[in-house]
């Protein structure tokens, strides 16, 4: 049986970090998700295509506002305060780029399937070295921003910039 995303977990109210690393756990149990779905040999058609839909979704629109909002909202309030601390962000908004070709492909992998539950068995090498290769990398990029990033947001951005950022976060989402 597939893995089941439960439902979203309440943000916890302005605190910008906790909210951002929300999002990390959102990207790590959709990964856990896509891998589930490269191995489901026994799964019923219903939930291989339910699964394919949510993994796809998730990646076609959750991913890209996390990346802008940490593109366009908390990298230019942080750079420029410390080497360290730029190299991360450089990194991050250079691996976003690198990402997208694959996350591009992991989403039509995911709607085929969705479209035809049985094409998994076929996808399913396709699907597993791309799962498996773009989990190696989402967890190298989250662990770099949770060890360097997150402390800085709390070290170096005062309480009303973190409340902007998280009323920047929340704009994305509502449009």
């Amino acid at each position: 049986m597939l893995t089941r995303i439960g439902k979203k977990s309440a943000p916890r109210d302005d605190d910008l970090v906790a909210l951002l690393g929300d999002c990390h756990a959102r990207i790590r149990s959709f990964v856990a998700l896509g891998r589930a779905l490269a191995s489901a040999d026994a799964a019923e058609a219903a939930e291989v295509a339910a699964s394919a839909a949510a993994v796809a979704r998730y990646f076609e629109l959750a991913l890209p506002l996390h990346a802008e909002d940490e593109d366009a909202s908390l990298a230019p309030r942080l750079r420029g305060r410390d080497a360290e601390l730029d190299a991360a962000l450089d990194a991050m908004g250079t691996e976003h780029r690198e990402h997208a070709p694959r996350v591009t492909r992991l989403c039509e992998l995911c709607r085929a399937i969705e479209r035809e539950p049985a094409s998994r068995a076929t996808l399913a090498p396709e699907l597993a070295a791309l799962v498996d290769s773009l989990g190696r990398d989402f967890e190298a990029h989250l662990e770099r921003e949770e060890r360097v990033v997150f402390p800085a947001i709390d070290a170096r951005l005062d309480a009303a910039v973190r409340g902007a950022i998280v009323g920047e976060l929340r704009a994305r989402r509502a449009r």
